[in-house]
């Protein structure tokens, strides 16, 4: 992340949460030191329901900068795992006979290929110069293709065995349950579920029967490999999805979530405590600054056009409600939100609280006048050894695996290498591509790469680094000079 210029006047409440931490990343401490991960990911789901606003974004960069931190707080490898929410309804209808409610999900109306477009038009760019930005890789899944995974499946699965103990923390008004599992002929679901009913439950999975307002009724078999499409209602989604996150014992997901995500978590936990998840599972969860219109309420696009007006009242800029209307480049727009955020991580105070848009506005207005023109350099952490030989410039060639972010450095590019609390600005001269390290060395000077030491001990020192499934992705020699 860029260094901070001098922030712009920001005074917040103190908090009993902001009492006990020291920096943001620290909430996550308590699991990491019980857990020792191998790696951690940053969770962050969004219904792809048209241009994201300014409280989405907020919330997916405060991933990669908490990603960017834990990876030096901690000395463990980092990634966001963006979640697509496609089955978010697409279209709403009414059954003229019967008045219940239809909805059918961006996935069953657009398909595969639509969603992707929609991803790709709305957030792969964005991500991408997050990634570059920060040196964070990450990684993409619709919910389409998470309700398809066995883990998923034999969860929602497991909930269906305690449904009675589960039914009210899920609908505490009702005790009614929505499972929306969509007609397999045309991907219409009944929205509410009323005619939805679980008819067996046994070793094999769940079969299920529902009406149609084309088909009339239908069965499905639900299993953990096989059956019909999932579509569950936000907490019951959420329930079934951190379940399956603890199955992969080696990973820490920690969900990034909007303030407003707070109170709806209570019931979320009160789920998994009647699923009986151990405390050691449960998930681990930062909530993100809300962002609010003048009125106290949620930034929230709906709610404005529901009320007719053109914008979001006082400080709300188009752009905060389409971000696709920033007047600027993309990676304009990503540096100015990462000053933001950063802004709101120097104290646990600024960020575990809520801002009016305008607000927002006023600070983002105070970020250095030259960041829209200065030239961005993707911050890469570095071992000690290898740093200070960078900094004196005896090391020029850098060594790393093909992560997805690493192939699109190029020759031109500037790397900004971090050690602590130092850092050191160089500009990428190439960038070569081998298959192993192995044929890397064949190609390039091991005096470039450590002048301190021969081929075979930075081989044996490179592998303690890069394990074999790492050096499979492919191996990078990164060129450098100091700027």
């Amino acid at each position: 992340m860029p260094e901070q210029a001098t922030a712009p006047t920001l005074i917040s409440p103190n908090s009993v949460l902001a009492n006990a931490l020291l920096r943001t990343v620290d909430m996550i401490r308590p699991r990491v030191k019980a857990m020792r991960p191998g790696r951690i990911e940053f969770v962050v789901g969004t219904q792809i329901n048209g241009a994201p606003h300014l409280g989405t974004n907020l919330v997916q960069t405060s991933a990669f900068l908490l990603a960017q931190q834990a990876r030096r707080t901690f000395r463990v490898d980092t990634a966001v795992r963006f979640s697509a929410l496609d089955n978010a309804p697409y279209d709403i209808t009414l059954d003229p006979e019967t008045h219940h409610a239809y909805q059918q999900t961006y996935f069953h109306a657009l398909g595969k290929d639509g969603v992707t477009d929609l991803v790709t038009g709305y957030y792969r760019p964005f991500f991408d110069s997050l990634s570059d930005a920060t040196d964070v890789d990450y990684l993409t899944e619709t919910y389409t293709d998470q309700q398809a995974t066995p883990g998923f499946r034999a969860e929602f699965l497991r909930t269906l065995e305690v449904l009675d103990d589960l039914r009210w923390w899920l609908n505490p008004s009702t005790g009614v349950v929505h499972t929306r599992l969509p007609c397999p002929a045309c991907g219409w679901a009944e929205k509410r579920a009323e005619r939805t009913r679980l008819v067996r439950l046994d070793d094999d999975g769940a079969v299920f029967t529902a009406v149609c307002h084309d088909h009339g009724d239908y069965e499905l078999c639900i299993d953990p490999v096989d059956g019909g499409y999932l579509d569950l209602a936000t907490l019951y989604r959420n329930v079934v999805k951190e379940r399956s996150f603890t199955r992969d014992t080696g990973t820490l997901h920690v969900m990034l979530k909007g303030g407003d995500w707070a109170f709806g978590c209570q019931l979320v936990d009160g789920a998994l405590a009647a699923l009986g998840t151990p405390a050691g599972a449960m998930p681990v969860r930062i909530f993100t600054p809300q962002v609010l219109s003048a009125t106290g309420g949620k930034l929230s696009k709906s709610l404005i056009r529901a009320a007719g007006t053109a914008g979001g009242g006082p400080g709300v800029e188009p752009w905060m409600l389409a971000t696709t209307d920033w007047p600027g480049t993309t990676d304009q727009y990503v540096d100015a939100l990462m000053w933001l955020i950063g802004v709101l991580l120097t104290d646990p105070k600024h960020f575990f609280r809520s801002f009016t848009a305008r607000e927002l506005g006023r600070l983002m207005a105070a970020r250095p006048a030259n960041l829209a023109t200065a030239k961005r350099a993707r911050d890469m952490p570095i071992y000690k050894r290898y740093y200070d030989l960078i900094a004196n410039g005896t090391k020029t060639i850098e060594v790393r695996v093909a992560y997805t972010s690493m192939l699109r450095i190029k020759a031109g590019d500037q790397i900004r290498f971090t050690c602590r609390d130092e850092a050191t600005l160089t500009q990428v001269k190439r960038v070569a591509r081998y298959n192993s390290f192995d044929e890397m060395f064949d190609h390039e000077s091991a005096g470039a790469i450590n002048p301190t030491t021969g081929r075979t001990e930075q081989l044996r020192a490179i592998r303690e680094i890069f394990p074999p499934e790492k050096e499979a992705l492919g191996v990078l020699a990164i060129e450098i000079e100091k700027v």
